[in-house]
């Protein structure tokens, strides 16, 4: 459970980091960018030995770790789109609501545990992720004038990341390379990234800037062990990867609903209240009630 905390705090971290974007006029992509090489070199660290990449290719999780990184810079990209076409609130319940997808995956391809009280649970969850995601319904509203393509995107490929997650470190994955794993797609990523930042300067459509690198070191070491905590609570004996996603997804909106209101200033809505409601009575039911 400590690791699934872990994980809980620092995708927490990431969304307020995410907020001081905002403050400081942080380049987002620059700083993503950054983000994904100090987040390999955290997974080399943590790693502990001496890393041969000629040798890399030949685990057997590796081809997972380059579709992943490929999926990291899509949905990003994706998730930008989408902000500016349909708004924030969309790319977030897309986002938030993807969670079913590895939660399918647990209780069907892994034939885990689904009582009544926990399938309740964890409907009432996505209810609750909804409801404490859904700030803004004028910005819900134009999905039907803009589209659902995109949205549609978003949850799928946001949905695809977490179960891919779960399918490598559980078939492929040795607890030692936990790290080692992690590390290679955000390399993955960080190739694709920069490649695409070069291009933009040399069209002059980018120009870096300091604030920019200091932005994606901010974001990196929190990103990095997001993935690292989220992988070592999917291996725990005891917990099923559908309660950690479902539990992980609610903690995640209501800590980071939690910082809104406490560093931002943000106000709730009496749906967001009610899905608070909600998210506290689904942890109940899928962590405490056997």
């Amino acid at each position: 459970m400590i690791y699934l905390l872990l994980s809980i705090a620092s995708s927490s971290i990431i969304f307020l980091v995410f907020k001081l974007y905002d403050t400081f006029k942080v380049n987002t992509f620059q700083a993503i960018v950054v983000n994904y090489l100090i987040a390999t070199t955290c997974g080399f660290m943590a790693y502990g030995k001496s890393v041969n990449l000629t040798i890399i290719p030949s685990y057997d999780w590796f081809p997972g770790t380059l579709f992943l990184g490929v999926l990291f810079i899509v949905i990003f990209n994706l998730m930008a789109l989408t902000t500016q076409r349909n708004g924030l609130s969309v790319v977030s319940v897309a986002t938030k609501m993807s969670v079913v997808l590895p939660i399918l995956l647990g209780l069907i391809y892994y034939k885990e545990s689904s009582g009544p009280l926990k399938i309740l649970g964890i409907v009432l969850a996505l209810i609750a992720v909804y409801l404490v995601s859904l700030k803004n319904l004028s910005e819900i509203s134009k999905v039907k004038n803009n589209g659902l393509l995109l949205p549609i995107l978003v949850f799928l490929g946001s949905g695809i990341i977490d179960t891919s997650i779960k399918f490598l470190e559980d078939s492929f994955v040795a607890e030692q390379d936990v790290p080692l794993f992690s590390a290679m797609i955000f390399l993955t990523a960080f190739v694709l990234g920069i490649a695409v930042l070069f291009y933009q300067i040399i069209q002059k459509k980018q120009h870096l800037a300091f604030k920019n690198i200091i932005g994606g070191i901010a974001l990196g070491i929190p990103n990095y062990y997001s993935i690292y905590f989220l992988v070592q609570a999917l291996r725990h004996p005891t917990l099923e990867s559908s309660t950690v996603f479902t539990l992980n997804n609610v903690g995640i909106v209501m800590v980071a609903t939690l910082i809104g209101i406490l560093f931002f200033k943000e106000k709730l809505s009496t749906k967001n209240w009610i899905g608070i409601a909600i998210a506290v009575v689904s942890i109940i039911l899928i962590a405490v009630v056997k």
